[in-house]
Formats: structure tokens, sequence, C-alpha cells
């Protein structure tokens, strides 16, 4: 705990995304908490559910609730239980994407209508959606925060990456769109793109193995990130050091970004 103390203090947070301990939505949702911040986590399925409950068991009396970002029902029923528990909310972290795995995989030009339509709805228009039921409660203080997570494949093609590159510039751009809409209400929006971790979401994504070794080789810390690291960055845009910083798309990723060969 840092000596002037924590940097969350009371504060009312929601972290979408949460899978297990190596989630990046995890560690940021851990650190908020050890800052100070009353936790609200979700769990997409009736299959993660345990695990997140479990991790849940290890902070400070959480709001643990379903959510699937593609349920209005469910994501009106999380914002009403945050509300009645905590009578406003302060931030919210998106940590949330999918792709069909056949999207993934072979050429661009082959991604299915279904699945771009899936992959864009989980992955960014989910940010909108919740923004536009987060936004009447963090009005109420006038300093609310939105932080979601992105990835370099938005700028640049990587291999096996694909829709989500597209879903993902998507997202990016309505960061920007939600920081001007948003900003007369004193909420700021943010997006952290984070370099390659050995997450849930990434084992879905072939060749991943590679991209690590890439970025081992040519970023200019010789080496990938931590979990940590990012939501040592998330806490930042999350407390007061950030105040004047909003619609940035902040990179956490040893420098790779900087590099050209």
């Amino acid at each position: 705990m840092p000596l002037t103390g924590p940097t969350l203090p009371s504060r009312v947070g929601l972290v979408i995304g949460v899978a297990n301990k190596r989630s990046i939505a995890w560690a940021i949702a851990r650190a908020a908490a050890l800052e100070g911040a009353q936790m609200a986590i979700t769990y997409q399925n009736e299959r993660l559910e345990e695990n997140v409950r479990e991790l849940a068991g290890s902070i400070a009396d959480p709001l643990v609730m379903p959510c699937d970002v593609t349920n209005d029902a469910e994501l009106d029923a999380l914002f009403e239980a945050i509300e009645q528990k905590y009578h406003g909310l302060d931030f919210l972290v998106h940590s949330t994407a999918f792709a069909e795995r056949e999207d993934l995989e072979g050429q661009f030009r082959d991604t299915t209508r279904d699945g771009f339509l899936k992959a864009m709805e989980v992955s960014a228009y989910s940010l909108i959606a919740l923004a536009k039921r987060a936004a009447p409660l963090m009005a109420r203080s006038s300093s609310g925060r939105i932080l979601t997570l992105t990835y370099l494949g938005s700028e640049r093609v990587f291999p096996n990456y694909n829709v989500m590159g597209v879903a993902k510039a998507a997202l990016e751009c309505s960061v920007r769109y939600l920081a001007a809409d948003l900003g007369p209400l004193g909420i700021r929006v943010n997006a952290i793109s984070a370099g390659p971790i050995k997450t849930l979401a990434a084992s879905g994504i072939p060749g991943f193995s590679k991209i690590l070794e890439v970025y081992r080789d040519r970023s200019p810390i010789r080496r990938t990130i931590e979990t940590s690291e990012v939501a040592e960055a998330a806490l930042m845009l999350l407390g007061p050091a950030g105040r004047g910083i909003t619609g940035e798309v902040i990179m956490v990723d040893g420098g790779f970004h900087a590099m050209g060969i």
C-alpha cells in the first residue's frame, strides 16, 4: 500500500470479463480492491461462475453477477443491482471480446457475416451498451471513468487475428466518440492496448506462442509484459493521476508498437 494511502478509497468499480486468475480483468479488479475500491465483478456463464466466485472471495464484500453482454435483460439487472447495493458507480472496466475460431483462421476474406456481426457485438458494441447504463450512475459524482482493453491488431495485421482486429479498431473509435459524448458529464473514457499475455482469450488465437516469441525478440525491453503491469496502468487511468486523460489509447506493450523492424 502506498504511503500516501489508497488511490481509490470507497470508490465503486465494475469489472466485466473476469474468467480466471490469469485474466487481465482479474488483475485490474484485484489491484483496484487493494487500493480501496468496492468491486462488482461479472461472469459470462455458468461454466465460469464457480471460478469467478472463488476469486471474488479474496476481496471484501464484492457483488458477483452474471453478465452476457449480448443480453439486455442481464445488463439491466446488473446495473439495477449495483444501484441497490452501492447507490452509484465510479468506474467501469470493459475486458471482453469474442470471435468464432473459424474466423480467426485462414483468410480474412472468408469471414462469415454472422461471425463478423458477433465479433463486433461482443467486442465493440458491448462497450457502448455498458456505457449507456453506467453513465447515469457515474454522472451523480461527475467523476466517472470507463476503461477498455484493446490490442495493436487494430492498427496492424497480425496472423490469425483477422476479424478481431477490425472489432478492436471499432472499439478504439468508440472510445473517442464516447469520450466526447460523456465528457460534459465528467466521465473519462480510455483504452489500454496491452501486449500479448497468456490468457484464456489468447488461447483461442492460433499461433499465439509465435507472437509471444516475436515480442520477446523485438520489443525494446526484450520481454513480454505481465498482467500486473497492465493493472498498474489501469489504476493510473482510473485514479486521480489520470484525471486529465480521456479519449486515449495507452500502449502497455513494452514499446513493441514503436519499433519498425
